[in-house]
């Protein structure tokens, strides 16, 4: 799958990625080096017009960390908006707070390992994965 950015994101995706945040480092340890069952992953990929928390080509799989921010309602709103763009271009999207990822790594990890899993096993009921999966 190609994918096409806007090229004025490049920097900053490259500024956030040297600025993480304690959960996408801590989430980060488990993605990097292709660890989950040998997929790669890459932080802070731009894409479209957004920049996603970690990606994923070969599964189509974004995964987003939303911190406290994300509970205001323009953010969410805004958040709800970027799923929505993902999914026509049929990427799919976890988005895992901070404080699962931190306080609840194993339940965040055993929940991409399911979409690993029914994705090796084509066991999506739509030509493509969900379309969005909020844990």
């Amino acid at each position: 799958m190609k994918i096409y950015y806007n090229p004025y994101l490049k920097e900053f995706a490259r500024y956030l990625r040297n600025n993480s945040t304690k959960s996408e480092i801590k989430l980060w340890k488990y993605l990097k080096q292709k660890q989950m069952y040998g997929y790669a992953f890459h932080r802070q990929k731009p894409i479209d017009n957004y920049i996603i928390d970690f990606f994923c080509n070969r599964l189509c799989l974004a995964i987003e960390c939303d911190g406290y921010s994300h509970q205001i309602l323009d953010v969410y709103k805004k958040d709800i908006k970027k799923t929505s763009r993902l999914n026509e271009l049929g990427i799919s999207v976890l988005r895992f707070s901070d404080t699962q990822i931190m306080d609840e790594i194993d339940n965040v990890i055993r929940a991409i390992e399911e979409y690993v899993f029914r994705y090796e096993n084509n066991d999506f009921t739509a030509p493509h994965p969900p379309l969005s999966g909020v844990i």
